[in-house]
């Protein structure tokens, strides 16, 4: 069996898994069998960190089945591999060939070396993290509810917030706390470190490290973490601005707000839109530019190796170079005075273009087995479901089972990634080492 295949089965064992638990009894807080549907939507959603939902996962599911949510989305946000390599080493076991190249295509790595350091190192610092976000968020809802239901929600909302899978166990999200600083801080600061990818974190703490221990020898960054970090920032920022520019005077968004509370808002949602599906404001009542400037922050999503989905913002920002070269006439795409590899470029192209065509096709489906529903409601929740953000205008439930399937088999190809899914789908391709004569085409 391939790599590809492994991971694919892997992710695809743990929806099943999950939705025959969610089937149970014992985990409605009706006390009744769940819909079949509802909980193979539910588990896919859970593990595939997205958080699009079909019904109230606080007041539908019972503590256990709300458990087996969360740790579904533990195991979505750290990773089949993850998960299983680590309960290798719990058991002593060694690495075989095989196993080292799985850990590196899941993590996306030009190398396969280190891997057991490199799984100790994502465990630490996803319970380091998950930890922090515990802490801050008790001191919040114990508050506002009993120390033991404050405790639960703290773990709940920090271990989906660090995953960027964005279930709540609130009705209405975080709208209830949409003043909070505390509450929208901690979530926005988990759902940043969550998203950034592990590489980036490590490096930040080897940095740190570095400062510390006041070496003489200058600290060299790698060229994913400035381009990551870089991205996000920008991304982030721009993000901020133009939730503000088009909800400023939006009457049912943004418009009751002080200065303050509308600067936190619109803060939250372009950390949120970046795969966490957390949302302070009413989504479903933004404005249409909002809407578009929500899909584009979606599509673009999180970074490599971290929890989150869509294309990623190195695939972006490498697009972007590669469109600057071409004005400026030269054929090779530099990032940072660094020259990309042509095949890390095709990549970046591919992974855009299949992303393109699984959303089309996944448009069209839901349209045409839901035509009573707005174009722009459906491909909004489409780009939400494949760059697993978990986002909704609330039109999820009333989707037809065609529609809610679609959606299903959407969030699973956006989990795992459309090149690996394609890759597990036809078997390895041994590549042609044929030369054929260079001729001009008309593009664009």
């Amino acid at each position: 069996m391939t790599i590809a295949r492994t991971i694919c089965l892997g992710f695809l064992g743990a929806i099943l898994l999950g939705t025959l638990l969610l089937m149970l009894p014992f985990s409605t807080a009706s006390g009744e069998w769940n819909s079949p549907l509802v909980a193979l939507f539910t588990s896919t959603s859970a593990v595939c960190v997205t958080g699009l939902i079909v019904v109230d996962t606080g007041t539908a599911f019972s503590n256990f089945g709300q458990g087996v949510i969360l740790l579904l989305i533990q195991l979505g946000g750290l990773g089949y591999m993850t998960l299983s390599t680590f309960l290798m080493l719990l058991l002593g076991r060694r690495f075989d060939l095989a196993q080292k190249f799985a850990i590196k295509e899941s993590f996306d790595q030009p190398y396969n070396q280190g891997s057991r350091n490199l799984i100790r190192s994502i465990i630490a610092t996803t319970l380091i993290g998950e930890l922090t976000g515990i802490f801050l968020l008790f001191g919040r809802f114990s508050r506002d509810f009993d120390p033991g239901e404050g405790l639960w929600l703290a773990i709940f909302h920090s271990i989906s917030a660090w995953n960027n899978a964005g279930f709540s166990l609130f009705a209405d999200s975080l709208v209830g706390y949409q003043n909070s600083l505390l509450v929208n801080g901690a979530i926005s600061g988990l759902i940043i470190f969550g998203g950034i990818g592990y590489e980036a974190i490590i490096e930040m703490y080897l940095w740190l490290r570095h400062r510390l221990q006041r070496k003489s020898r200058r600290f060299t960054f790698s060229l994913n973490f400035e381009v990551v970090t870089s991205t996000t920032f920008w991304l982030l920022g721009l993000g901020t601005v133009a939730f503000l520019f088009v909800e400023w005077a939006n009457p049912t968004t943004f418009a009751g707000m002080s200065w303050g509370d509308k600067a936190i808002a619109a803060w939250f949602q372009s950390v949120t839109t970046r795969t966490a599906g957390f949302n302070s404001i009413d989504i479903g009542k933004l404005s249409t530019a909002g809407l578009f400037i929500t899909m584009g922050l979606m599509f673009i999503g999180a970074s490599p190796s971290g929890t989150g989905g869509g294309i990623k913002t190195t695939t972006i920002n490498i697009l972007a170079n590669c469109t600057k070269s071409v004005l400026y006439g030269q054929t090779r795409v530099t990032v940072f005075d660094r020259e990309i590899a042509q095949s890390i470029v095709f990549k970046a192209i591919a992974v855009v273009f299949g992303s393109a065509t699984v959303i089309t096709i996944a448009t069209a489906i839901i349209s045409i087995s839901n035509p009573e529903i707005e174009l722009i409601a459906i491909l909004f929740e489409v780009i939400s479901a494949f760059a697993t953000v978990g986002l909704s205008t609330g039109i999820t439930a009333s989707l037809s089972a065609v529609g809610q399937l679609t959606l299903i088999a959407t969030m699973y190809c956006g989990r795992v990634g459309v090149l690996l899914l394609m890759s597990a789908i036809v078997g390895e391709i041994t590549p042609r080492r044929i030369s054929y004569p260079e001729e001009n085409l008309l593009v664009g």
